[in-house]
């Protein structure tokens, strides 16, 4: 029976189907691994931001320097999205992971030995090729292992655990800098990155056992697969989901949240390490609950992005509107709702696993990570710029008006967002009314589901919700 989403009819090569089987363990066991996999990748990437200083002082390099390694590494985290997803395609996630690892390994072997700036930003240039390989195959893997109403939880749960090899380089990490010094440091990063690539290329599997694998494509189906991925609306759709939800709050949590916090609004330092801490627990308990939906009304995905989108837009007109310096529960409320963003960027690969087949899902993956990194490189770029444009000199002459002008640039990309929604989900909903399902109200549909009816008017054979 052919499968239908929240804004359209999936493709009929995607075979997932709603089940009540349970999921076996073995599902679970290689999602474990390649959790694993993308928690050393996140290790990686953060490894560098908190050793910072010490950065600095091995490499004789001012902070404009080691932010062009941050801008570098997710330049080339982006760049290579789509790339990636294509062999991801082709290759099968175990590859793809593996090389990931070994790539991410080698640049901290290199940073390692660096003694200047151009060493260590080729070290870090490879921990961003290597991080690109990482995530979308591990989504890849809970597509192919999960039943479809467990994936959003299940991918949810993912970018939550993820997060734990950002606490791990923030703390162990820095305690063996502090003991050991530079070069052991990123030796043994480097190492755990090799032991890591050892443990995937043993226990993880791309698929369960007796999956019917489709025989690589050839370079022309390469690129007739691209160009189908790209004109599917829940690719595209998926893509600027992505977009609109993730780069406010992965701006405010990589780079410049912090300085607003302290210098600007003129929290302390421990207050502003309180509240994006805060930011990245909230996360990790809205997460779930998202997925829950998502997996519970997936006719309804774009109306939490909606959601999303609205709430953190009003929090930063308040805070940017407010009369002087914000009060801290003010504060507080706008990072309660910056940390949705992460959870909420992930419909948008959920957009890309329903609406597209199996053997396109990596590239369709690929095209979705591009959004969120994109604008965020962009907006960090932006920030930056109209800080030096507005108060020139150090970082500790930066006042509260320059801050408000600098944020507001966040305006251009929700707008390109907002309307990237909106067309796609159209062209997804005319798609779905051609089949003869015409979608009600959201509070009729509410209501409908409150009383056991169905949420939807078909007259011919009910969608499946996946």
């Amino acid at each position: 029976m052919l499968g239908r989403t929240d804004d359209g009819p999936a493709s009929s090569l995607n075979v997932t189907e709603p089940t009540t089987a349970p999921t076996p363990t073995r599902a679970y066991a290689v999602w474990l691994v390649g959790l694993l996999a993308y928690t050393v990748a996140i290790f990686h990437r953060a490894s560098l931001g908190v050793a910072g200083v010490e950065a600095q002082d091995r490499f004789s390099a001012g902070a404009s320097a080691i932010s062009l390694f941050l801008v570098l590494q997710l330049a080339v985290y982006a760049a290579l999205q789509v790339p990636v997803g294509v062999a991801l395609d082709r290759f099968g996630s175990r590859a793809m992971i593996v090389a990931g690892a070994v790539t991410m390994a080698a640049g901290q072997l290199v940073m390692a030995l660096a003694t200047d700036v151009p060493t260590a930003i080729a070290a870090r240039v490879l921990v961003g090729a290597g991080d690109a390989m990482t995530f979308t195959s591990v989504l890849r893997v809970v597509s192919m292992w999960f039943p479809g109403r467990t994936v959003p939880l299940v991918t949810q749960l993912t970018g939550i655990f993820g997060q734990i090899g950002q606490i791990v380089a923030a703390y162990p990490l820095v305690t063996l800098l502090h003991h050991a010094g530079w070069t052991p440091t990123f030796l043994g990063a480097a190492a755990v990155g090799v032991l890591v690539g050892v443990l995937v290329l043993v226990a993880l599997r791309d698929t369960p056992p007796g999956t019917q694998v489709a025989a690589p494509a050839g370079l022309a189906a390469v690129r007739e697969n691209l160009a189908a991925t790209w004109r599917e609306p829940g690719t595209r759709i998926g893509l600027y989901t992505h977009l609109v939800t993730q780069f406010s709050g992965t701006v405010f949590a990589l780079l410049w949240g912090y300085p607003f916090l302290t210098v600007g609004e003129g929290l302390s330092a421990g207050a502003g390490a309180a509240l994006l801490t805060l930011l990245v627990l909230v996360g990790m308990a809205f997460g779930p609950l998202l997925g829950r939906l998502c997996g519970r009304w997936p006719l309804r995905r774009s109306n939490l992005v909606f959601g999303i989108l609205g709430a953190t837009v009003v929090m930063w007109t308040i805070v940017l509107l407010w009369p002087g310096r914000a009060p801290l529960p003010l504060l507080i409320v706008l990072v309660l709702v910056l940390g949705t963003n992460g959870p909420g960027s992930m419909i948008g690969f959920d957009y890309a696993r329903t609406e597209n087949p199996a053997e396109r899902l990596g590239s369709a993956s690929g095209f979705v990570n591009v959004g969120g990194f994109f604008a965020s490189l962009c907006t960090i770029l932006a920030i930056g710029a109209v800080l030096d444009v507005l108060t020139p000199g150090s970082s500790t002459d930066y006042d509260l008006s320059a801050f408000r002008a600098a944020f507001a640039v966040q305006y251009v990309f929700w707008a390109i967002g907002l309307v990237g929604v909106l067309r796609h989900r159209r062209a997804l909903r005319e798609r779905l009314a051609r089949d003869g399902v015409v979608l009600v109200p959201l509070v009729v549909a509410v209501g409908a589901r409150l009383r056991g009816r169905s949420a939807y008017i078909a007259p011919e054979t009910p969608p499946t919700e996946r």
